[in-house]
């Protein structure tokens, strides 16, 4: 009976040794762990403000086209009632 609370209290003082080594190996991995996440959320939140930018940009160049199309209508159209007038004006100074 000694014999085995000897062996009982062996183990017992081992296996706490064990595992409060265990348990600081367990927080410097969790700890670094949590920085690595804390390292991802940054780089995330710098990708999003990044993609949001992106995105903004691409609105206004949107934007910028649909005015610069516009303007080539409005160019074209008066081109052709120029083209248009002055075809009647040449065919008034040819009939004369």
């Amino acid at each position: 009976m000694i014999k085995l609370l000897k062996v009982s209290a062996v183990i017992l003082g081992t296996s706490m040794l064990f595992g409060c080594a265990g348990n600081s190996v367990l927080d410097s991995d969790i700890d670094r762990l949590q920085a690595d996440i804390n390292t991802v959320k940054a780089q995330t939140a710098a990708v999003s403000a990044k993609a949001d930018q992106a995105a903004r940009d691409a609105s206004d160049a949107a934007a910028n086209s649909a005015a610069a199309t516009a303007a080539a209508n409005r160019a074209a159209e008066s081109a052709a009632e120029t083209n248009l007038k002055l075809d009647r004006m040449l065919n008034k100074a040819m009939m004369k």
